[in-house]
């Protein structure tokens, strides 16, 4: 072998890091034992049931990190050799969670790491991996990301039914699908399930990767003078591609242009194209004007907040596939509290089933309520009105509300302006769409407001105390309506 072989099976184990969950590495992956003999790799498994599980789950991904590292085609063997005394005997099999809330259910079925953010991606082959449960020791609940297992309401059904027809390719004119949609609002899980549904429909090559792992792919390939594989990986084979997160693109005029290049000639010769932000690519900065026609000349896809009836049923979907027995009012209380993304309601039920197993009782209304506040502290206050909000507002940067949904761009006005929309968004029942409306402008307007709140308050701490001391004037509106 041209490398090292420790280096080797080193570098492999690192990549592995980015592409399954720690427990599924240190169950399955570490445990095993490599061992060169010329052109040949020996992986010495613990157990014939060891053996078994890596061949169905993992060797494909090994013997492609492999390749990677080396640079050429290893040839893998699987060989089961107990480990002697000498070298101690490493867990083999994962250990199911004693507790009664949380059922060992579902450990078979295949699933796919959820990412936001995570290094680079790519997944060429269809590998199946474990699905992760809702445990005491707080790891995510994670469904397999499938079309069938994906909850529909109006708040992404466009979306839905786009990703399915690019699966299938039966609709040429959505090509390529731009789905753009902030954190844990689903766009991960529909990119992740037209990659496989396309698999299974037997495509012959579909690359899943990440905007930062292209821009990886293609700086390494300068680095190292391979663009001919580069160009054979994203052109020349490749008949679906999903990129994710395109606003890591902002401002890298070099990716930009490759990734430009790389989607005329896939949309030249047929190929699919599905790619996924977190803004819409007309709120991208620093994006090639060529670039960002070429992403909207298909179909723009836009996931917004999941609505009640969706909420309760993601809920209801993450509790059985971790075996988690949630009461009905316990789902209801949930469901009225946390309006935000996925990635919320997630939050919420792993603290509670946390919480149930460490304290060894049953999920109920007073462990819900202090998993609540914990996570989401406005959950139990009164609702407002978004006008409660910008009347609050108004009076505390001594204006009117009326100033606010202007069109004035000044300093005095523009900031706050978002702060309303960020409180709306926080202390209000309302939709993003209904306090746009309010406010005069675009419901893209309140999402853009948003994420510009959050990075100031990071960033600027004078503007930091103005929010808290708003945040204070609004709890105490809300308490007071409560009474």
């Amino acid at each position: 072998m041209e490398s090292n072989p420790p280096e080797l099976w080193d570098g492999v184990l690192s990549r592995l890091e980015a592409d399954i969950p720690a427990f599924t590495l240190e169950a399955w992956v570490r445990p095993l034992r490599a061992r060169f003999e010329g052109e040949r790799l020996l992986l010495l498994c613990p157990t014939a049931f060891h053996r078994d599980r890596v061949r169905e789950r993992f060797l494909a991904l090994l013997e492609r990190h492999l390749e990677t590292e080396r640079g050429a085609p290893v040839d893998v063997e699987l060989v089961v050799a107990p480990p002697s005394m000498k070298e101690g005997r490493k867990a083999s099999i994962p250990v199911t969670d004693p507790t009664r809330h949380v059922a060992a259910t579902g450990a078979n079925r295949p699933a796919m790491q959820r990412a936001r953010p995570r290094p680079e991606v790519h997944d060429d082959s269809p590998v199946a991996r474990p699905a992760s449960k809702v445990a005491a020791q707080g790891s995510r609940a994670t469904l397999p990301y499938r079309f069938d297992n994906f909850v529909v309401g109006p708040c992404n059904a466009l979306a839905r039914e786009a990703s399915v027809a690019v699966a299938r390719g039966s609709q040429g004119g959505l090509n390529p699908l731009c789905l753009t949609a902030g954190g844990g609002l689903g766009k991960t899980h529909l990119a992740r399930a037209i990659a496989d549904a396309a698999r299974e429909q037997g495509s012959s090559r579909v690359v899943y990767t990440s905007a930062e792992g292209f821009t990886n792919d293609f700086m390494d390939a300068i680095r190292t003078k391979q663009m001919d594989r580069f160009k054979r990986r994203y052109r020349d084979t490749c008949r679906l591609l999903v990129l994710e997160d395109v606003q890591f693109l902002s401002a890298k005029r070099a990716t930009q242009l490759e990734l430009f290049h790389t989607l005329s000639h896939l949309l030249d010769v047929g190929a699919r194209v599905v790619l996924s932000g977190d803004r819409l690519p007309r709120d991208v900065e620093g994006l090639d004007p060529r670039l960002r026609s070429q992403l909207t000349a298909g179909l723009v896809a836009e996931l917004e907040p999941p609505d009640a009836r969706v909420r309760r049923e993601i809920l209801r979907q993450k509790a059985a596939s971790g075996g988690v027995r949630l009461p009905d009012d316990c789902r209801e209380l949930i469901v009225e509290s946390v309006r935000g993304s996925v990635r919320d309601l997630e939050g919420v039920l792993i603290q509670l089933v946390a919480s149930a197993s460490l304290l060894k009782r049953p999920i109920d209304e007073e462990l819900t309520r202090a998993a609540l506040h914990k996570l989401q502290p406005v959950g139990n206050a009164h609702r407002l009105s978004p006008t409660d909000v910008l009347e609050t507002v108004a009076a505390f940067f001594r204006t009117r509300p009326e100033a606010l949904a202007s069109r004035s761009r000044r300093r005095d006005v523009l900031w706050p302006r978002q702060l309303s929309m960020y409180l709306c968004c926080r202390y209000t029942d309302a939709s993003q769409k209904e306090i746009a409306r309010l406010l005069g402008r675009e419901h893209t307007a309140v999402r853009n407001a948003v994420r510009v709140v959050e990075r100031t308050i990071l960033e600027h701490a004078p503007r930091r105390y103005q929010l808290e001391a708003l945040s204070a004037r609004i709890d105490a509106l809300s308490r007071d309506a409560k009474r």
